[in-house]
Formats: C-alpha cells, structure tokens, sequence
C-alpha cells in the first residue's frame, strides 16, 4: 500500500535536542508532484526539494538505478542526508514515515560497501517483521546494477535455516528486527566486526518496543570506525542517550511539516480507571458523530483484545499491529478509507503515515509515554483542512503525564464525561428520528399501522408507550440490570480525594492453587499488561508452557502469576530481562506485603529489593552470567 505521509506535528522533533550536531537543516515539505525515490510501499515520495540527482554524487551503479527507477528529483531529507553520509559523517535524521528516509540511508550505505567482498559490510536495524522486509526489498531494488551483492533480511516468525545459508553465503547487507539479529550473533552465524555503515531506522519505535539494551548490545560488537545513520520520527531522551554514545560528531537533519496539525484537533481527556476503559470506550465510540475513529493501544496483545471487544458490542472494528501483514493491513485500510470500517485499533507502529481523511476521532486508550508519541497519534486526524477531535485516557494516578503532554503541545485539554448508557440509547434513537420524515416521504406503511392499531387496541396500550418500548428494543436497550459493571462506569465514581486513589485500593491475592508457586511479575494494568502478553512473554523467555501457567491476577502496578512447581534461578534471570511494553518484567517470588505472610493487601509496591535479580557494575547483567558472545579481536 503507499501511504501518504503524515501531517505535521506542532512540536520541532529534533528541538531542545543536546546531541552534538554540527548541522541542523529544516526543510518545510508541501504537497505537490511525484518525486524522490519511491524504495517500498511504506514510503511516499515528497515534493520537489531544490537539487536533482544530477547533483548528488552517486556511484555509477547507483544513479544507474535511481534513473531506472525514474526519478530525478530527490525528496527533502533525501537531499540533506544523502551527500553528508556519501562523505562518511555519521547522519541524525528527524523524519517521519513517507518522506523517503530508506532511500536517503539506503544509497549512501550501498556506496560504502564492496560486492566483491563475501562479508557482512552494512546492518540495518527496525523495530517490526514488516518494516525490515520493506527495507531489504528497497535496498535490493538499489542495488540491482551492484553485481554480486546480496541483502538478507532477519526476522522472527520465519525458520532460521534460510537466514543461516543466506549469511553463510556471504551476504553483505542485513537488514533485520533487533530480536532475530541477536539470535542469529549468539548462534555465531552473524559477526558484526566487518561492519562499515549502521543504520537505526524507526529509532524511536525501536526503543518504545523495549529494544534499547539490544540494540546497545549490537552497536557494541561492531567497529568504533563504523558509519552511523540514525532515522527517527520522534527524538526523545534515549534517542538522545543513544546518539551520544554511540554517534561521532553527527550531522542532524530535520524535515520540518508544514502547518501543525495539532491546532484543527480539539482535545479533551477522561479520568477512567483500566477495567473500565473498554465500556467506556465502546460508549464514547457509539455517540461519536466522526465518520471513522482511530484507537491507540500500546501492545499488539492489546490491540487484538480492545479490537474483539468493540466487535462484541456492535461496532464495525478491525485491529492492525506490526505483526500485521501488509496484505491485510492493506485490505483494511481500504475500507476505513471506503467507509465499510468505522473503527481502527492500531498501535503506534502499525498507524505509521496512516492517512485517511474520514478519520474524525482519535482515542488514546492509554497515555503515550512520550508527548511527541502523542503528537503523533492525535495527527491522524484534523487532516487536509478539517476538524477532528482526540480524547485520552488516563489513570486516576497519571496526571503527571497529562502535564507532559499540555507543556508539550502548548495547550490545556478539557476534561470530558464519559457517555453513559443513556446517552448512547439517546444517541442512537435520535438519529434513527431523522430518518422518519424520509421513511414517511418514501410510503407503504399500510400493513404497519394496521398491525399496531391491532395490537393497541387488544392490549389496550398507549400508542406512546407502545412507541417507546419499540424505540428502546431497536437501540438494544434491554431494561434495568442488563449493564454490566463495565459499562455503567461514567467518571462519576471519581470525584475529589477518590479520583486522586482511583482504584489502587487493597487488593487480595488469589490463594495460591496447590502445586504451584505465585510469583511477581513487574508489569501492571498501568503498563498495558494483559494475561496474553505475560503468558507469551513467560513462555517464550522462560521455556514454559501455557499449561505451566496458571491464575494471573494485574493490578494496577504489578502482576501475580501462579506457575506449576518452582522457576529455576535461570529461568527467573530470562524472564526478568523480557520486556512488556517496554518495561521488564522482574519476576521474583511473591513475598507479600512488605515480603510477610498471609494474605496481600498491599497492591502498591510493585518489588521488594530483594526479588529482583542481582546484577554486577559492568553491564546489567546478573552474577556469574557470561555475556552471550564475546566481541572477537
């Protein structure tokens, strides 16, 4: 699918940034004509940017590939990045998805490597299965008249066998997911110390997936002397961190949006505690008049989850994440863009240079961690002139949050209530009611008011009462006691003191089921956590099975997890390290409150000191742990 590119934020991504940069060149990029290099269906070219290829100075190979392609324009940060990397300076690039940054990294990192050399020259490193195959693909279509060169793309969910041979035969470009890459060093099938040119593309997504320590990890193993290319749409402090450390003297180039996006969204925010959101949501969503609404979610898990439920309740919804593939994702797009969809769950790396104008409603289903993630979320909407409205969720313990994101985007959101079931019955009857004049215009009703006058007058009925019980069994207005708990919940439980605790009050344990052992778990409600999520990430880190695995309790700040028998220290250490969100999960055995005896009434420390694995001062890593490989030379 091409996508357009996205609009513009209101916050200067690479603004406020400390990274040693000896260049910051801003470009404001408008709509207009085909031009630049098209690499992948991800990526949309720009309008003209000034210079032409003619002006760049390409390898031979490479211009014979950029003219086959036909372009002869390059975008804008196509024309910042490329000529300070083909000189070999490590290059900062703030640029969202469609601006054409595969080609502005994916040239330059072909001009620096040797065909004829069988060695891993250049690594490119992104955050999802499906950005990586893009990336790979672009390259190869680059390198076309290189003969000899061979890409190879790693990611998980595909066998390794292929993967293996590919890089035995000595395949000089990689392009993979951080997971898979760090699999395949460990395997010793991939030695990074011939590396020339490093790219992190999609940066920040890397980071928020709780990627961060692997890609410090890898960054490590190849040479000081290697050429960085960093790409990000958001510059956050990891970012930062990142850039610092691993980056020499960098020259940052920023594409700058036109307008600012944020300014046509009104936006409000709702105090709703996590075991509510999904009613709370569905409601908001029933008597939003937006022609199609866009849903964030941090996790796929969740993604899936809050997807099925809107299912559930009526809506026309459709979840997409990054383990998408881009054929359905493609195929769904479609119809929120033909109005056969009216809702999206998406997480932040699947709506990447999403574009669709009918998007009228953006709702934050949790807060975003960074406030320039949020900017980014609230953009798909209010999009070529119009309005839209965004609305975010928060805990009744997160304001602080919230003040991130107010100073961030220079403006104060209003608090908005939560509909409630009333309000959705409303919603929907008045606007079956605007349809009557139509209905009575178009005639043949003979046979209706024959059948209610019959009934009127056997039952002896008021006609208006009769009228109502017909408009509430139309809405699906089921009477009293047919709200659950979940959908009932409009704000109004939280007031005063009580919005300030919410729902962090005592909470008791589940007994521990005989024959197994309950252990604490790091990640919580306020974190996404999800039963799906910690299951899969157990079992994938610690060797269990799903049967292994008993109740899960999530609270607000920490999870309880009941496992067959005990975890050995080594399994422990595993799953500690595996992340959630972004957040590890700490796992150590359930001591109580305050480590005692006796039920838990104590749901607010998320560990005891003690429960978390020790680590030594030269890497995070637990006691008596080898590192995985070693770096060799």
């Amino acid at each position: 699918m091409t996508e357009s590119r996205p609009a513009s934020d209101a916050v200067d991504p690479a603004a406020g940034s400390d990274v040693p940069a000896e260049t910051v060149t801003e470009s404001t990029e408008g709509a207009g004509a085909r031009s630049g290099i098209a690499p992948s269906a991800a990526e949309e070219p720009q309008a003209p940017a000034g210079p032409s290829f003619d002006d760049i100075d390409l390898p031979a190979p490479l211009r014979r590939a950029v003219d086959e392609l036909g372009f002869t324009t390059p975008s804008a940060i196509q024309a910042q990045a490329i000529p300070s990397l083909l000189e070999g300076r490590d290059v900062i690039g703030v640029a969202q998805t469609g601006t054409g940054k595969t080609a502005a990294f994916g040239l330059p990192l072909l001009a620096a490597v040797d065909p004829s050399v069988r060695e891993v020259q250049a690594l490119v490193l992104a955050p999802t299965r499906e950005l990586a195959m893009q990336v790979a693909d672009a390259i190869s279509s680059f390198a076309t008249s290189m003969g000899g060169l061979d890409v190879v793309a790693l990611y998980g969910g595909s066998p390794y066998g292929p993967q293996e041979r590919a890089l035995s035969r000595g395949a000089q470009v990689v392009v993979g997911t951080p997971g898979r890459v760090m699999d395949h060093m460990r395997r010793a099938n991939l030695k990074l110390d011939t590396i020339r040119f490093a790219v992190l593309d999609e940066a920040d997504e890397m980071l928020r997936m709780g990627f961060a320590e692997d890609v410090e990890e890898i960054l490590s193993h190849s040479p000081e002397s290697r050429q960085v290319a960093l790409f990000s749409a958001t510059m956050p402090a990891a970012i930062q961190r990142v850039a610092q450390t691993h980056m020499k003297d960098p020259v940052r180039v920023s594409v700058t949006p036109q307008s600012s996006t944020v300014k046509s969204v009104t936006q409000t925010y709702a105090v709703v505690p996590f075991k509510h959101r999904t009613g709370a949501l569905a409601r908001v969503l029933a008597t939003s008049s937006a022609e199609a609404a866009i849903v964030f979610v941090r996790t796929r898990a969740a993604a899936e989850e809050v997807g099925s439920a809107l299912v559930a309740r009526g809506l026309i919804a459709a979840s997409i994440s990054g383990d998408v593939p881009q054929k359905e994702r493609e195929k769904i797009v479609e119809r929120l863009r033909d109005g056969s969809l009216q809702v999206l769950v998406a997480t932040d790396v699947a709506a990447r240079g999403l574009d669709v104008e009918r998007i009228g409603l953006v709702v934050n289903f949790d807060v975003p961690k960074e406030a320039e993630s949020y900017v980014h979320r609230i953009g798909r909407t209010g999009r070529a002139g119009r309005t839209g409205e965004a609305l975010t969720f928060i805990g009744p313990h997160e304001r602080r949050a919230l003040k991130n994101i107010e100073r961030a985007t220079k403006q104060t959101l209003a608090e908005a209530d939560i509909p409630s079931p009333r309000d959705v019955s409303k919603h929907r009857l008045a606007a079956l009611l605007t349809q009557v004049p139509e209905r009575i215009e178009r005639g043949r009703l003979e046979l209706y008011r024959e059948l209610i006058g019959e009934f009127v007058a056997e039952n002896e009925i008021d006609p208006l009462e009769l009228a109502a019980v017909l408009g509430a069994m139309t809405v699906g207005d089921e009477g009293p006691g047919a709200a659950t708990e979940d959908e009932e919940f409009t704000g109004a439980q939280l007031r005063g003191d009580d919005r300030e605790r919410g729902d962090r009050g005592p909470r008791e344990a589940t007994p521990t089921e005989r024959g197994y052992t309950s252990y604490k778990v790091g990640v919580g409600h306020s974190h996404g956590a999800r039963p799906p999520g910690i299951v899969g990430a157990m079992t994938g880190e610690g060797g269990l099975h799903g049967k292994d695995i008993g109740k899960i309790q999530i609270f607000p700040h920490f999870s309880l997890v009941q496992i067959r028998g005990s975890l050995t220290p080594e399994q422990m250490d595993r799953i500690s390290r595996a992340k959630l969100g972004g957040r590890e999960l700490r796992i150590g055995p359930d001591r109580g409150p305050r480590g005692g005896k006796g039920p838990r009434r104590d749901a607010e420390r998320p560990f005891r000191r003690d429960d978390r694995p020790r680590r030594d001062d030269r890497g995070g890593r637990p006691e008596g742990r080898r590192r995985p490989f070693r770096r060799e030379g």
